[in-house]
């Protein structure tokens, strides 16, 4: 387990919204080094970034193409890529990298279309390589300790549960131009849909990672509020899970005065669990007919899996870049175990292909129930 893994980055440039945090958070474990690297559409620019961070001149790659056809005859080839382009590379890249027996770790959503999503778990599984999607959030202690709680029984049948997304970065009309907001509501390149693809599709995972339950069917209303946007940046969807329990979800880009805006709250028989990004060492717990407690990050009888994922002392501010940590180190343990011919506990908290795929799905399905005004459409069983 200590050895360092070789690690390559497509995308995530200088200046690149979330480039950085991939980078620190695969180096906060010393586990992970960067030794390949495609880092913008830009040839020149990205070799230049990736020696400025340190990667070797010969393999500081102007494209991804050059960086999987340098890689993968070397014998200290990168073992582990991450694919962090716009949405509508996805499949390409991560396709061919697989197929070349690399592991890959891509942004979500993983593909534009459900059957690209289909695709590459098949390739994943012909060349025995692991798939995994960032889903980060979902690497936080407490989402750790509510999963672990909820797996225990402590809430008995789960019969509700509620979520959020929603942020007000895009309210502005006047941005219509800047290309770090156009591209996101262009078809082209975002797909079927926008906010929900892009963030209502963490706040259904983190529904389905805590639950421990799969999305079956959408309901969904889109709605475009500023200027001439083709895709959404406003949606309501409900949804059916496939233990029986009810969903909402609230996902918006135009919500005024909300910074990141991630939450969720679980209603159980037995008591509710609420918790919220932009405070993540609290997790508030009230057991049917009892007062609320805050369960602390860091506290002693946390689950194992929630201590595992604790870095630092109680009281102490831990944020997403450890939560996207938990996931690399995640990484480490389940190549390294595969290499070992082994199953680490690491798979079972890893956000895996399977799960990008259901949210592609889940994104689809949205897309279709939008336009038949809210009708309930079921997700295909394949992409479960």
């Amino acid at each position: 387990m200590s050895q360092r893994l070789r690690w390559g980055l497509v995308g995530g440039g200088e200046g690149s919204q979330i480039g950085d945090a991939h980078r620190i958070a695969a180096r906060i474990d010393g586990l992970i080094d960067l030794s390949a690297a495609a880092l913008d559409i830009d040839p020149e620019r990205g070799r230049a970034y990736a020696r400025d961070l340190g990667v070797a001149p010969d393999r500081a790659y102007g494209t991804w193409q050059e960086m999987l056809e340098g890689e993968r005859s070397r014998p200290d080839r990168i073992e582990l890529v991450t694919v962090a382009t716009p949405n509508a590379t996805h499949f390409e890249i991560a396709n061919e990298f697989l197929r070349n027996g690399f592991h890959v770790f891509c942004e979500k959503p993983l593909t534009m279309t459900v059957e690209d999503a289909n695709a590459l778990l098949k390739t994943a599984e012909a060349n025995d390589r692991l798939l995994a999607v960032n889903f980060g959030y979902s690497g936080y202690p407490m989402v750790r300790e509510a999963r672990a709680m909820v797996a225990r029984g402590d809430l008995g049948r789960i019969r509700l549960a509620v979520a959020e997304f929603a942020h007000g970065f895009h309210a502005d009309a006047a941005d219509a131009d800047n290309p770090r907001v156009r591209w996101r509501y262009d078809p082209n390149q975002a797909g079927v849909s926008s906010v929900v693809a892009d963030c209502g599709i963490h706040a259904m995972h983190m529904i389905g990672f805590v639950t421990g339950q799969h999305l079956e069917a959408v309901s969904a209303h889109f709605a475009s509020l500023v200027g001439d946007r083709i895709l959404e940046d406003d949606a309501a969807l409900n949804l059916r899970y496939s233990s029986g329990t009810l969903g909402r979800l609230w996902t918006s880009a135009v919500a005024v005065g909300q910074m990141h805006g991630l939450n969720f709250r679980i209603f159980g028989e037995k008591g509710g669990l609420s918790w919220h990004q932009e405070a993540p060492n609290q997790l508030f717990w009230t057991p049917l007919s009892q007062p609320t407690v805050v369960i602390e990050r860091g506290h002693p009888e946390a689950s194992d899996a929630a201590r595992d994922a604790t870095r630092i002392t109680i009281g102490h501010t831990e944020g997403m870049l450890v939560a996207f940590a938990n996931l690399y180190r995640d990484l480490h343990r389940a190549i390294s175990a595969g290499e070992q011919g082994e199953r680490d506990l690491a798979l079972s908290l890893l956000p895996m292909g399977a799960a990008g795929a259901e949210m592609v799905a889940a994104v689809d399905a949205a897309a279709r129930s939008t336009k038949d005004n809210g009708a309930w459409v079921e997700l295909p069983k394949t992409s479960l």
